[in-house]
């Protein structure tokens, strides 16, 4: 597949933004050019900001913020032109994401495979912070069977008590050995070992 020309890219993007940003982005167009008039592969946002420090390419936490699209973008199409960029680092996106090679603006479809590369980067940085078998539980608000598996209020109120103090003076009542409640009279069981800690776990992750 044929990749988008820089040249493409510039002139749409700076047809899209301000005139500042035009001025920025013809500056990192002439930053790429040199680059590859050096015979050098390197389009990185450090090095890019670096080389074009005091020639209006702005610096390297701008064009990696949110704000920087248009910058990212633009470079990104000077590094898909690479010889190291070869058809079998492009991403295979699967039926899902089919739809990407069939856009018709070029500088939508380039933005779009940027997206899709840092979705998959971000999966895989998930994946390799994650232990293995470890489960991420988000709660968003929306009904869930997870969601439905957590305390209630009154539950919770319920399991709190039998932990206060008022709970134990009321039923003359003593923490006992290893998490057990005794009676305060004859230091007999009245909840077994480990139940405070059951019910401390309880409140904690329910």
């Amino acid at each position: 597949m044929t990749e988008i020309s820089p040249e493409i890219v510039l002139k749409q993007l700076k047809a899209q933004v301000s005139e500042r940003v035009q001025h920025s982005l013809q500056a990192i167009y002439q930053i790429c050019i040199e680059q590859q008039q050096r015979g050098l592969n390197e389009f990185s946002y450090a090095t890019i900001a670096r080389l074009g420090k005091g020639r209006g390419v702005p610096a390297a936490q701008s064009i990696r913020n949110k704000t920087g699209e248009a910058y990212r973008t633009l470079i990104s199409s000077f590094a898909n032109q690479s010889p190291n960029s070869s058809k079998s680092n492009k991403p295979s996106y699967g039926k899902s994401y089919a739809w990407i090679d069939e856009l018709k603006d070029p500088v939508v479809k380039l933005q779009a495979r940027i997206l899709y590369s840092q979705k998959i980067a971000a999966e895989r940085a998930v994946n390799e912070i994650a232990p293995i078998n470890q489960v991420i539980e988000i709660f968003d608000g929306r009904s869930s069977d997870i969601l439905t598996k957590r305390l209630t209020g009154l539950e919770r109120e319920a399991l709190e008590y039998l932990l206060s103090d008022e709970f134990r003076r009321r039923n003359q009542l003593e923490v006992g050995q290893h998490g057990s409640i005794v009676s305060g009279n004859n230091n007999e069981p009245f909840l077994p070992v480990a139940t405070i800690d059951a019910i401390k776990k309880a409140l904690q992750y329910l």
